[in-house]
């Protein structure tokens, strides 16, 4: 496995947040996260890229990186797209793209071209600082500048949020774009339909605990998991 967690324990403060968490995701692999607001989710994605402090093991690629700083966790080839963006609203977006190279004018998998081929509406506006940008078009700049790092292993926070619907699709047939890069993506998402359309394996989560392992025919298959922690 290109990333295995294994009893993953996370704290603010004194509240215990994650509670023995364990999942894994392979190379090229779209494995989803699913669970309530709340639950943990967002949590393990900090503290896999150390944000927040683990307790327990995160093995990348064989290496324990639980006690490394994010900086190096973000150099070992994992990227992280949070959930509330963190684009650079006075930058343009080709500004906010280049800031995500590891060496300015060093292409690695992923080139403008690439990200404006795929986003026709970011290449328009390539010019336009990115704080004038839909909301929509800011996710999708997020996960650009992300991808310019040339990482293998990409953490992707709530990226339907707010999103409507054509937009949803779009993002979804730019995931698999991704994979079948030889990508692996790890998607903290809540939005079932999505989870189950491009996933190979999926997770669900519940007070600080995976609840549920599986594919995403055996997720549809069991409404009792759905309707205790998934449906509202």
């Amino acid at each position: 496995m290109m990333l295995e967690v294994r009893n993953l324990h996370a704290y603010y403060g004194q509240s215990h947040i994650l509670r023995g968490v364990d999942l894994a995701v392979d190379e090229g692999e779209i494995v989803s996260l699913l669970g309530r607001n709340g639950v943990g989710r967002s949590t393990t994605c900090k503290a896999i890229m150390g944000l927040v402090h683990p307790h327990g093991e995160v093995r990348y690629r064989g290496r324990d990186i639980a006690a490394w700083r994010t900086d190096l966790v973000a150099r070992a080839g994992i990227g992280y797209v949070p959930e509330d963006r963190q684009i650079f609203p006075t930058l343009t977006v080709r500004q906010n793209l280049e800031l995500g190279l590891r060496r300015p004018g060093r292409f690695g998998r992923w080139t403008f071209d690439d990200v404006f081929r795929l986003f026709p509406n970011l290449a328009e506006r390539k010019d336009t600082s990115a704080g004038v940008l839909s909301g929509g078009e800011q996710q999708m700049l997020a996960i650009c500048r992300t991808l310019m790092g040339d990482p293998d292993l990409i953490l992707i926070d709530e990226p339907t949020e707010g999103l409507a619907p054509r937009l949803v699709e779009q993002l979804g047939a730019f995931l698999s774009e991704i994979a079948s890069r030889g990508m692996a993506i790890l998607l903290v998402e809540q939005k079932l339909a999505i989870a189950l359309r491009i996933s190979q394996r999926l997770y669900v989560m519940g007070h600080g605990q995976i609840v549920f392992a599986g594919t995403p025919a055996t997720l549809a298959e069991n409404s009792h998991v759905r309707r205790e922690w998934l449906e509202v």
